[in-house]
């Protein structure tokens, strides 16, 4: 059973990672926008709140402890 666990811990990890790259690309994107107000886009929030989401999911099925915090 833990190897499976293991195996969609590896998937969400996967996951987290393309929203990190997302993340960085919307980012960039503000910044490249010459009519920004140099705020953080919201979009990249959103996708931060889901990269965390998705963190947190992998640690717990590895049998992390139940901590919010990693």
């Amino acid at each position: 059973m833990q190897d499976d666990l293991d195996s969609i811990a590896d998937r969400l990890a996967d996951l987290a990672e393309q929203l990190t790259d997302l993340g960085i690309s919307a980012i960039r994107e503000e910044l490249d926008n010459p009519d920004t107000d140099g705020k953080r886009p919201e979009v990249e929030k959103r996708i931060a709140k889901a990269r965390r989401s998705i963190d947190k999911a992998a640690h717990t099925l590895r049998g992390g402890p139940s901590s919010t915090l990693i």
